[in-house]
């Protein structure tokens, strides 16, 4: 079992307008291809305008193969193009995390 942690900075006064275009063109499209969402935050001390997900697999074979099947959607490219136009974000990080032996999860 492995764990994404993917974290999006957006332009300060844009994280409303990304969150509600991903909500309905993104979230969606993610859940069907990645499936395993843990969770999505906000910060709200620390760095200001960020957004986190969590998402786990079962390894990276397993991610690797679902990203695929995502960036071959044709609704995933529109959902990418209407994402870069919007320009909201401004920052993004991926990392991938592996839990301890005695991690809960």
């Amino acid at each position: 079992m492995i764990f994404e942690l993917r974290t999006y900075t957006a332009h300060p006064g844009r994280t409303a307008d990304y969150l509600k275009q991903y909500e309905t063109m993104a979230l969606p499209l993610q859940n069907k291809h990645l499936g395993g969402l843990v969770g999505f935050y906000l910060s709200e001390i620390g760095p200001l305008n960020q957004m986190v997900h969590l998402w786990r697999f079962a390894s990276l074979a397993d991610r690797e193969q679902r990203r695929t099947a995502l960036e071959a959607d044709p609704a995933w490219q529109a959902y990418r193009v209407r994402n870069k136009e919007m320009g909201a974000i401004r920052e993004q990080e991926s990392r991938i995390l592996k839990p301890v032996p005695f991690s809960p999860a």
